[in-house]
């Protein structure tokens, strides 16, 4: 029986308090942030981590929890499928990034102006947040 996938992404701030945000093969041309599914006996903070590692060549630091989503066969990703994603903020002491094959084009931007860049549901919801979080 099919199950829902447990997956992790991250807004990133770098050094210069711009975030990172990434358009990658498998969300349609959208832009979104790193992340991916959490393996088997793996905490979802070091399935964040690994996957930055994996994605961009970033280290993270200052790790924390901002929601959970569910993305239920949601048109915008490439094929059919039921995700529960949950987004951590973090920070990156280096702009620079090597990106692996599912990252097609990136950018550091202000926090403020990342509405500019067509984003899926799910990234647009978590930049809200921050901008809310940025506020309070």
């Amino acid at each position: 029986m099919d199950r829902p996938l447990v997956c992790v992404g991250a807004l990133v701030w770098g050094p210069d308090g711009r975030v990172l945000l990434v358009r990658t093969t498998k969300w349609r041309g959208a832009w979104g942030v790193p992340g991916g599914k959490v393996e088997w006996g793996e905490t979802l903070e070091a399935a964040t981590v690994r996957e930055f590692v994996e994605e961009t060549g970033l280290s993270l630091s200052d790790l924390h929890y901002a929601q959970t989503q569910e993305a239920v066969l949601s048109e915008e990703f490439h094929k059919p499928s039921h995700m529960l994603l949950i987004d951590f903020f973090a920070r990156a002491d280096t702009l620079a990034i090597a990106p692996n094959e599912e990252i097609e084009a990136w950018a550091w931007v202000e926090l403020g102006e990342a509405h500019t860049y067509p984003l899926n549901s799910f990234t647009r919801t978590l930049v809200d947040l921050a901008l809310q979080q940025r506020q309070a």
